[in-house]
């Protein structure tokens, strides 16, 4: 029996947008930020295009798949303002990042340059590339709080003190919005800075496309990558992979290898066909292999249309939105705050009716008064007692599970620097209220830690 299709109203954001999402009714999501979610209306598309590839599973991904896939390509390519030409599908902005690591060639002498904040699974990827390659790399290091121009800064000395070795800056990877902590990066100057310098920018987008505007028309990244299901409505796992022109030679494999595989004709024997490709494609060998990676469960991607269409006529447009997770990310993050008797990441000395540049996204990223204690040190600024580094562990799986278990929660918790923090992620079937409860919530549960409940059972 065809399910029927959902409606596409509009609807007010924050409590009254709940009824278009799928969680819960025990379950309240403070942490879009991590896994993402759709509405209803894009999983009927994505169950509709499921059972259509059940029901013709030759036909469909042989022929009706390219084309539905070349519609969700069009519709990406329009938020991010480039030709379609220059837009690919991956499943998640890891594969993205390593799809283009592990595609460049490198010598001895090049270097790789990341920060310190990366997200990690990258960082274990530049340094399997460190142990399979000539590649060198070099890090940022930074504690937060700082401002944008204080990591631009550093990211320079770090490139002029790597040539100072004789050695070759090659690449630097950077994020849009940082995972842990959760704030805006100065991608925009650290794109300029690259292009001046001749490195090739690989851009971790993961929290980009509906998360921020973004122009990459404007942005002339060389290489961007970003999760669709995070931000944009879109299933698990759907990513964009972007490579202008004039780069998409040097991208001659998927992850894995598969048909589309772009063969060097001085040296290989792989001349087979790829039996995916249509008589007649006007597909660029860039674009072809993407087309078809593997045999998986590629439905997701074929979302991308229903899921734009419930941004635009369910929530009032890509604007509409960005405009209401900046704000209430950072309405949420003073509340939190406010409750706890600590404060929000932002940049240090940050004058009064100045705005905060890395609090222009949906996250906040707020301090728990609780310090971890270091060897010796008895003091701490909080009215609780410090934890043992050792026990950090401890206090963050009481913290999390806890909130998953007696409170139908989730918002990660971390340690950067000296104290522990958590992430708060604004989305639009959220509110203040919910913010509010949350601070009384975090008050009760840190209170806890102070009296050693986190030692039980640990």
């Amino acid at each position: 029996m065809a399910m029927a299709a959902p409606s596409y109203d509009l609807t007010p954001l924050g409590a009254p947008m709940l009824k278009h999402f799928l969680f819960s009714s025990k379950y309240k999501n403070l942490n879009h930020g991590s896994f993402g979610t759709y509405p209803a209306q894009v999983k009927h598309a994505l169950r509709k295009y499921q059972d259509e590839i059940e029901a013709t599973p030759d036909p469909f991904i042989r022929y009706t798949h390219g084309e539905l896939l070349d519609e969700s390509r069009i519709a990406t390519a329009e938020i991010l303002n480039v030709p379609v030409q220059e837009v690919v599908f991956v499943k998640n902005a890891t594969t993205g990042v390593n799809t283009v690591l592990r595609n460049l060639t490198y010598n001895g002498g090049d270097v790789i340059i990341y920060f310190t904040t990366i997200y990690g699974a990258i960082e274990k990827t530049i340094t399997s590339l460190t142990e399979t390659t000539p590649l060198q790399a070099r890090k940022v290091e930074y504690t937060c709080p700082i401002s944008h121009q204080t990591l631009v800064q550093k990211f320079r000395d770090v490139i002029q003190e790597a040539r100072s070795e004789g050695l070759n800056v090659k690449v630097a990877v950077f994020d849009t919005v940082t995972s842990l902590p959760g704030m805006r990066f100065p991608f925009e100057e650290l794109t300029r800075v690259c292009r001046d310098e001749g490195i090739f920018s690989v851009i971790d987008g993961a929290h980009g496309i509906g998360h921020i505007p973004l122009d990459l028309n404007e942005l002339r990244p060389d290489f961007f990558t970003s999760n669709l299901h995070k931000w944009l409505y879109v299933p698990r796992g759907c990513a964009v992979l972007y490579v202008p022109m004039r780069h998409q030679h040097l991208i001659r494999t998927t992850l894995p290898t598969s048909w589309g595989f772009v063969a060097d004709p001085t040296s290989s024997q792989a001349d087979k066909p790829n039996i995916l490709t249509p008589v007649g494609s006007k597909r660029s060998a860039f674009e072809e292999l993407f087309q078809f990676v593997a045999t998986s469960d590629d439905a997701a991607y074929l979302t991308v249309p229903d899921a734009i269409r419930f941004r635009t006529e369910v929530c009032g447009g890509h604007d509409t939105i960005y405009r209401y997770l900046e704000q209430l990310a950072n309405e949420g993050g003073d509340i939190v705050a406010a409750a706890l008797g600590t404060d929000v990441l932002q940049e240090p000395d940050l004058r009064s009716g100045e705005t905060s540049q890395i609090r222009r996204c949906a996250m906040s990223t707020i301090r728990l008064p609780i310090a971890v204690q270091k060897p010796n040190d008895q003091k701490s600024s909080s009215a609780y007692h410090p934890v043992a580094a050792e026990d950090v562990s401890k206090v963050v799986h009481f913290l999390q599970v806890t909130l998953k278990d007696e409170f139908g929660t989730f918002v990660p918790v971390f340690q950067h620097g000296d104290w522990l923090w958590t992430r708060l992620s604004a989305q639009v079937y959220l509110e203040k209220k919910d913010f509010e409860w949350l601070g009384e919530v975090l008050k009760e549960l840190v209170e806890r830690v102070g009296k050693g409940e986190y030692q039980i059972n640990a």
